[in-house]
């Protein structure tokens, strides 16, 4: 509906927000001047110890200087209450002492036939409330106080006792003067299939009200006190009330709870929240027997940032926690996440704390997870990646996962973390028992015939070159860390003999994207300032041109090309002669040398490529550069075996 003009100014000029907001916070007495309607407190957007949160009650305005909310007295109402603006106004209104403008008829109608269906559910509670202390309610209490819920908790969440029989309810409120058509409406009662008189909804069950943003009995929860009955729990069924994907329960206390500090956790069930405000943890919801919905979602995130998922550590529990990443992927935002406590198998937050105190269940709130390591566990739990294709299938299936945040700078952060945890799991661990790569192998690796043992294809003198090459491609990735994920596989498959080297490479692939300063931080704090400094002041990597000119994205990305394909051919040739070596107990074989004479023409392509190399090499059979260093070990081989190419 439209309000007349000037409603709202005297509605603004009516409220004191001052009053409005003290409701919700604690005002803070040191920095606040009352006279001057200056107020600070501690924000109720947003958890915080300081008093960032500032109403300025002449001008009728708040700011907090944390989260940056903002509003007037209208959108206080409507954050903290979770209701609409006409309902925020008509709240104030009724504060002020003003008359609401007349609405359309068929609002106004619709309106008062909801007021009247919620009295008609408040009455419900107090019937339920009194059956609970009557005869009939005697097991029900005793089961309750079996569950530690003694009489102020019952008291505390309206809990109730709906009697055994089929219309017991029917008849005390059609004996109250309350239509039948209302009952019904409300889903307290079902019209009889065989033509009898409605019969009650529920019956023989512990009762919890289901409240609204704004307190208000909207539904009712059930809990069978019969084993066998076929519905453990049983809600009431939509209504023009009650929306179970719009619903959270217990929702408004755990909203002042957040306010005041406290973390907000979702349980789920009602027993797990009543148990958790029990033991102290008053800003505890559940959703009402369906997964997490995404208007949830938004809810949870109006009271607080990051809500903590606190589920059962069972195979339902995890399979639940992932279906709440699925809903929640899409909706993230820079500053609204979820974080996740899987309770002991077996346990829920009621068992934990009786058996071990609310101290124990502070503790493992402390220890929530962040939503991306929860989805991580999800991709990876129970698998094995021992093939190409299955670490293909784990990349592809993240990727799409990440795609559906859409917050660019969420998604990076999400694609860095995953990216981290991946190193974790195929790099760091295997490292020690991988199979060394036949492409990247050094010579030492490869066990020498009797025969060669003193020859110079054993002597290690090439794995210098190796080393001083690689020097050369980290300390370029040094300077410009954002081409790591160009060269990310012939990185990772480096040997890196030299164990700075591998650190350094380490550090590289686990802080790839991110600025030069947090790269050379990283390599600071796993080797100490001195070993970077001197790998970048090393002769052979300081000459280099874009060591030498930091910053040239193009000049540094040619030099690692370069340096890469260098390293491969000299590696792969030291892995041919290696293997040679290991061939040569018998006799020769045609097939070998053309293996030599193959590793040797790829050698000679690499080293064409830079022309102050060539002075260094001279040409061995077949035109194939050879290292001096290793002149000898070839004249040894040319005594044994003929360069030719085998005949087919």
């Amino acid at each position: 509906m439209s309000l007349p003009p000037n409603f709202l100014d005297e509605l603004r000029t009516r409220t004191s927000l001052s009053q409005v907001v003290g409701r919700k916070v604690l005002w803070d007495t040191r920095k606040s001047n009352q006279a001057k309607g200056d107020m600070w407190a501690p924000c109720p957007f947003h958890q915080e110890k300081s008093a960032s949160f500032h109403v300025d009650d002449r001008k009728g305005y708040y700011y907090c200087f944390g989260c940056h909310a903002k509003g007037d007295a209208i959108s206080f109402v409507r954050e903290t209450e979770n209701v609409g603006f006409m309902e925020a106004v008509e709240i104030l209104a009724g504060e002020a002492g003003m008359q609401m403008p007349a609405r359309d008829p068929k609002a106004q109608e619709k309106a008062d036939h909801r007021t009247e269906l919620i009295k008609v559910m408040e009455t419900a509670v107090r019937f339920f409330r009194l059956q609970l202390r009557g005869g009939a309610g005697a097991e029900a209490r005793d089961y309750l106080v079996r569950r530690g819920l003694d009489e102020a908790t019952q008291d505390s969440f309206d809990i109730g006792f709906a009697p055994p029989g089929w219309q017991t309810l029917w008849d005390y409120l059609t004996g109250q003067g309350i239509a039948p058509d209302k009952i019904i409406e409300v889903g307290l009662a079902k019209p009889s299939q065989k033509g009898g008189k409605p019969y009650d909804t529920f019956r023989n069950r512990i009762m919890f009200p289901i409240r609204d943003a704004r307190g208000r009995a909207i539904a009712f929860g059930g809990r069978a006190m019969d084993p066998n009955d076929n519905a453990k729990y049983l809600n009431s069924p939509e209504t023009p009330l009650f929306d179970k994907s719009r619903t959270l329960y217990n929702q408004a206390p755990a909203r002042e709870a957040a306010g005041k500090g406290q973390p907000l956790i979702v349980a789920e069930g009602y027993m797990d929240v009543i148990a958790l405000a029990s033991g102290g943890f008053e800003a505890a919801v559940a959703p009402l027997g369906t997964a997490v919905t995404e208007t949830q979602l938004q809810m949870l995130w109006r009271i607080t940032d990051e809500p903590i998922m606190a589920l059962d550590g069972d195979k339902a529990g995890l399979n639940a926690a992932y279906r709440v990443i699925d809903t929640a992927l899409p909706l993230l935002e820079a500053g609204k996440s979820l974080r996740f406590v899987l309770l002991p198998e077996g346990q829920d937050p009621d068992d934990l704390i009786r058996s071990e105190g609310r101290e124990a269940m502070r503790a493992l709130l402390d220890t929530a997870q962040p939503m991306v390591h929860l989805l991580w566990r999800r991709e990876t739990e129970g698998r094995v990646f021992d093939s190409p294709e299955r670490k293909a299938a784990l990349d592809k299936t993240l990727r799409d996962r990440i795609k559906q945040i859409q917050d660019p700078s969420l998604r990076s952060h999400y694609g860095e973390e995953i990216k981290r945890l991946r190193w974790d799991l195929f790099r760091a661990p295997a490292k020690s028992n991988r199979a060394p790569s036949r492409r990247f192998m050094s010579s030492q690796m490869a066990k020498p015939a009797e025969g060669t043992r003193a020859s110079l294809l054993v002597a290690g003198g090439r794995d210098v070159e190796v080393r001083l090459r690689e020097a050369v491609i980290l300390a370029a990735l040094i300077t410009t860390p954002d081409l790591i994920s160009e060269f990310e596989s012939q990185i990772e498959e480096m040997s890196c003999g030299d164990p700075d080297h591998a650190v350094i490479r380490q550090c590289l692939l686990q802080h790839a994207t991110e600025a030069v300063e947090t790269v050379q931080g990283a390599v600071d704090d796993a080797l100490g300032e001195p070993a970077l400094e001197k790998l970048c002041r090393a002769r052979h990597v300081a000459i280099t041109p874009c060591v030498r000119k930091p910053g040239d994205r193009e000049l540094a990305r040619l030099t690692i090309a370069e340096e890469l394909a260098k390293l491969e051919a000299v590696v792969g040739l030291n892995a041919e002669i290696a293997e040679a070596a290991e061939d040569l107990n018998g006799p020769a074989d045609e097939t070998l040398t053309w293996r030599l004479g193959q590793a040797a023409a790829a050698r000679q392509l690499a080293q064409r490529a830079q022309s102050e190399d060539k002075a260094e090499y001279d040409l061995g059979p077949n035109g194939a550069p050879i290292n001096r260093e290793e002149r000898s070990a070839f004249a040894a081989l040319m005594e044994t075996i003929r360069f030719e190419k085998p005949r087919s």
